[in-house]
């Protein structure tokens, strides 16, 4: 992908399309189709160099992707430079379910032991991986707040929420560098928040723009085109998260999004 797009206004570049990694990590308690084997280490460095040769920069974690994080500081750790790597707070995977804290303290200790575990100073991109409770956790935990302090103190370049509702994406993408929402051929709730992020040079990723995989079992052959089509014509959005340790779908989806992009 030799397009790069700007996320916000932090100075990062990222590539159309980016991995997402909960694959590498976790296979429980995941919303997708089919059953899959998480990766051996031969496996997921040759998906990181499939991406990395297909022109994609942005590969993004979290701490509820089981040891995602751990095995990405040590994939990445000779080419850490050629990447934007985006992780979370909030979020933990334990005993097989999710649990959340957005205090202050949790943040901080949660980025921290992030930059551990990706083995970096500073991390690219960190989101709230927001429970639902959007407004809540930007009203009232300074979540937002220490992750801005982080970013004063070079630890991480950018942040926002990973959100689930349109009151709390628009609050969040406010007093934040950007966010990111769903978008699909199914639901278009959260489009106000894109359009006032583009509005206000605020960074946009999609997740979910396949529907967590359903899309690729979909009868329709054409749906995937359909909704790469929609999202990444619309000028605002700075990539779509791809969660794949399949090297022919990342190729297939990488294909059609250039083809898309040549085509504007």
């Amino acid at each position: 992908m030799h397009h790069k797009r700007a996320f916000g206004e932090t100075g990062l570049n990222v590539s159309p399309l980016g991995l997402g990694t909960v694959k590498l990590g976790r296979n429980i308690g995941v919303k997708y189709p089919k059953k899959f084997t998480i990766p051996n280490d031969k496996e997921a460095i040759d998906l990181i160099y499939k991406a990395k040769d297909l022109g994609i920069n942005l590969i993004d974690t979290a701490p509820s992707y089981g040891n995602s994080e751990e095995r990405l500081g040590g994939l990445l750790k000779d080419t850490r430079n050629e990447w934007i790597i985006c992780s979370k707070v909030g979020e933990e995977f334990k005993n097989g379910r999710s649990q959340f804290n957005f205090s202050p303290r949790h943040t901080r200790f949660s980025v921290e032991r992030s930059l551990r575990r990706l083995n970096t100073d500073a991390i690219d991109i960190i989101l709230v991986h927001s429970d639902g409770n959007d407004e809540d956790i930007v009203t009232n935990f300074g979540t937002l707040e220490v992750l801005s302090d982080l970013k004063k103190e070079g630890k991480i370049k950018a942040f926002g929420m990973s959100c689930k509702t349109l009151k709390g994406g628009l609050l969040a993408a406010k007093k934040s560098d950007g966010v990111m929402v769903t978008w699909n051929l199914g639901y278009e709730k959260d489009v106000p928040i894109i359009n006032y992020c583009t509005e206000n040079n605020k960074g946009i990723f999609i997740k979910k723009a396949l529907d967590s995989g359903n899309a690729v079992l979909s009868a329709e052959a054409g749906s995937i085109r359909k909704s790469f089509d929609m999202i990444l014509k619309h000028r605002g959005v700075s990539s779509i998260i791809i969660g794949t340790i399949n090297p022919i779908h990342l190729t297939n989806n990488t294909l059609l999004a250039e083809k898309i992009l040549v085509s504007e």
